[in-house]
């Protein structure tokens, strides 16, 4: 253990769970190198391709993006007449879609992704966060849904979801579905759900496929939204170089079928390994675990302390959530970890 213990009372308006630099930073006694697994991004990104030198060398044409935009929306099964749109990175659309609309009543399925809420009250709209769908207030005109949620894996019935987005409809409201966690599972995904009107779908393509530094997502929904996100964004809003690597990506279908089964695998003795320490598991995705400790703060203190960074949540005491490791090694190193862990927690019962 560090000689002082730090305090763990984080700066919010500085802190992000899942800056690695921060903990190299702030922990810089930590043995190296780091472990990861703050982040649901799969450790086995998609092989990188050969890239043209033209897609370095000029501005992307149309031609490049209808390709990308085709195969999105066959890998995420959305209708030849879906609109969809490219983002440079889902965050910005989450920054820029509550500024296309008319400041209203907006409520939000927590605890969730922290940067809905923000994003929101920043556009000046009404935020209320909710903690279950019979919750909503018959007076929000959108609702926002993380499903898979964000940090604790939790999904919903289809049906229920595509009830809500038809009840907001009616009133001129608007369903929002972050669907980042969504590709290791598509059953649970609402893209074939979509019509004229709604629901509004975010996509995340880095993380599926590991590639979260490309800075590629995808919005698909009403063609009026969509437009005018596509408009708000102006020309060349996503590189040419992520078009070229994310359209090989999509379309590589046996890479996908094998790499749904094994983040399923990961995940599934991700789990295992927790409970076997007697973690309380909150939920799951196929990317991460979440689990729910009394002493969330000090344990992860003390995973920093050996290099090993997971995800704590300043604004949810005692909620951690651990990403997949990548090789046996760092089974084994995370695995040793908690063993450590638990010797010295039985050792300080014991006294």
């Amino acid at each position: 253990m560090a000689a002082q213990r730090r305090s763990t009372t984080y700066n919010r308006s500085l802190f992000h769970g899942g800056d690695l630099q921060w903990a190299q930073s702030y922990f810089s006694q930590a043995k190296g190198p780091w472990l990861d697994l703050s982040t649901g991004i799969n450790p086995r990104a998609y092989p990188i391709p050969a890239i043209s030198p033209e897609a370095w060398q000029r501005l992307p044409g149309g031609g490049e993006e209808q390709s990308m935009l085709a195969a999105a929306k066959k890998f995420y099964g959305a209708s030849r007449s879906a609109k969809i749109c490219a983002v440079p990175g889902t965050q910005l659309s989450i920054q820029m879609i509550p500024r296309l609309y008319a400041r209203s009543q907006v409520d939000i399925l927590s605890p969730t992704y922290a940067e809905h809420a923000a994003s929101w009250k920043q556009a000046g709209h009404q935020v209320r966060e909710i903690s279950c769908l019979k919750e909503i207030s018959e007076k929000a005109r959108f609702v926002i849904v993380v499903h898979p949620n964000n940090p604790d894996g939790k999904t919903f019935e289809k049906s229920k979801l595509v009830a809500l987005s038809n009840r907001l409809r009616s009133r001129n409201g608007q369903l929002i579905i972050d669907e980042a966690f969504a590709d290791t599972n598509q059953d649970c995904s609402l893209v074939s759900e979509i019509s004229q009107d709604g629901p509004l779908i975010l996509k995340s393509f880095g993380k599926f496929f590991g590639l979260a530094g490309l800075r590629l997502g995808f919005c698909l929904g009403p063609a009026t939204t969509i437009d005018d996100l596509r408009q708000s964004l102006g020309p060349w809003a996503v590189s040419g170089v992520a078009m070229e690597i994310a359209t090989k990506a999509l379309q590589d279908d046996i890479w996908i079928s094998q790499t749904r089964r094994s983040l399923n695998t990961a995940s599934e003795q991700l789990e295992t390994l927790l409970r076997e320490f007697g973690f309380n598991i909150i939920g799951r995705s196929s990317l991460f675990c979440c689990v729910q400790i009394d002493s969330s703060d000090k344990l992860f203190e003390y995973l920093c302390e050996r290099g090993i960074y997971c995800r704590m949540f300043p604004e949810r005491p005692g909620f951690l959530r651990f990403g997949l490791p990548n090789t046996e090694e760092d089974w084994q190193r995370f695995t040793a970890a908690l063993c450590g862990w638990q010797k010295m927690a039985q050792t300080h019962l014991s006294d």
